[in-house]
């Protein structure tokens, strides 16, 4: 059985004169509220990463349109939201599941969604389907999938296997004989390691880089003293961890006993959470992972502030201000073209936002403008590349030592 739970988040009154699509006609003062559903990864495997990212935006979002009166709409009126929210317990049937009572049996109004690449797969024919825009923000795009043309509800926000994988190579081949470019990979056998063990194994090399090790582990595993030891033996200079949030955990401690300390240490989801930090005593100077955030920005500063407030801790340096990016858009989408999910669609694939990350406007449906590669420096994890960028920090290799 699923873990169900329904709470009413009030957050002002007024009435709304746009009927959510799929909904039976009825008098515009019947609604109440705007039903926002979803099913996340509450218990399981994955619960580490959706209670550092998408669990916590989701409730962020929701207090704060109740600050501001409630989700406003084309005529000026506001009105409540009511969550109605699932644990999948991190599986696949689950998920499903999930988002097939939310529109069939909830009738939900828009459906936020799961945490993780596997899961966003999984339901995006259904949320396509269903008729509900698919606001992607813990998902890479697969880069074999047209999921343009494949999924035109679907909007992805983190971008693609490849440019991550890519921003890697330039920071590491940029700086010249600080390695000996030489990779050592070990990857998750899920949906996010599959993805970007991929890319990885075609960026690196046309970058110039060599993969001396390319070896992938059971989802669940915790024990990784084994891989590390042949990492080590390997003789590269890089190691690349394509990881979930309990196996970056893992995977540092474990590296930090055994003295192992690569001139390039990069793991995967979960590197970027303020927890990555605190479990390892704060001896984290220099690891690398996805992602990245520019904090210079007023709105982002307020975000975080607003995030420590609630919930009691600081957001991931991630997709934690994606997903909230991605509910921003939602928001003015709906105040501009009201309930119909149709309209709010289209009005997410072609209009532009002000959001917490600045100007934000889709193409081909993707969010391009993105933080790819960050690193731990001074107790921050900021971001390095695209080095480029505005806001961007010198990266520092080789890696310091575990202090």
């Amino acid at each position: 059985m699923m873990k169900f739970t329904r709470r009413s988040v009030i957050a002002g009154a007024g009435s709304a004169a746009v009927l959510a699509a799929g909904f039976p006609l009825r008098a515009a003062d019947d609604r109440k509220s705007v039903k926002i559903g979803y099913i996340v990864s509450k218990t399981g495997v994955n619960a580490p990463g959706a209670g550092s990212t998408t669990i916590p935006n989701y409730e962020l979002w929701a207090a704060d349109v109740k600050a501001a009166g409630g989700l406003k709409l084309p005529d000026g009126s506001r009105l409540p939201i009511e969550v109605v929210a699932y644990d999948d317990r991190s599986t696949t049937e689950e998920v499903v599941r999930g988002i097939e009572r939310l529109a069939r049996q909830d009738k939900v109004d828009f459906i936020l969604p799961p945490w993780g690449t596997a899961f966003n797969l999984a339901v995006a024919p259904l949320m396509d389907r269903f008729g509900y825009p698919q606001l992607i923000g813990t998902s890479l795009i697969p880069d074999e999938i047209d999921v343009h043309s494949k999924w035109k509800r679907s909007f992805w926000f983190l971008g693609a296997a490849g440019d991550y994988a890519a921003a890697l190579a330039t920071v590491v081949t940029t700086a010249g004989d600080a390695t000996n470019k030489k990779v050592a990979i070990v990857s998750v056998a899920d949906g996010f390691g599959i993805e970007l063990v991929k890319e990885a194994r075609i960026k690196l090399p046309e970058a110039g880089l060599e993969i001396v090790m390319d070896k992938s582990y059971p989802i669940g595993t915790q024990d990784f003293a084994g891989l590390l030891n042949e990492v080590a033996a390997s003789g590269a200079d890089v190691f690349m961890a394509l990881s979930y949030p309990p196996d970056s955990f893992a995977i540092a401690k474990q590296a930090r006993l055994n003295a192992f300390n690569p001139k390039v240490f990069y793991t995967g989801v979960g590197t970027s959470f303020p927890i990555y930090a605190d479990i390892n005593e704060g001896k984290v100077e220099g690891v690398m992972s996805l992602g990245g955030i520019d904090n210079s920005r007023p709105e982002m500063q307020a975000y975080v502030e607003r995030h420590k407030a609630l919930l009691g801790t600081p957001p991931d340096y991630w997709a934690s201000s994606v997903i909230y990016t991605s509910l921003q858009i939602l928001q003015q989408a709906i105040e501009r073209r009201g309930l119909d999910r149709e309209a709010v669609t289209d009005e997410i694939a072609s209009g532009s936002f002000e959001t917490i990350i600045g100007s934000v406007k889709l193409k081909e449906n993707r969010m391009s403008d993105l933080w790819l590669l960050g690193q731990w420096q001074g107790g921050k994890f900021v971001g390095v590349g695209p080095t480029d960028r505005t806001g961007a920090v010198k990266p520092v290799i080789p890696k310091p030592a575990w202090a």
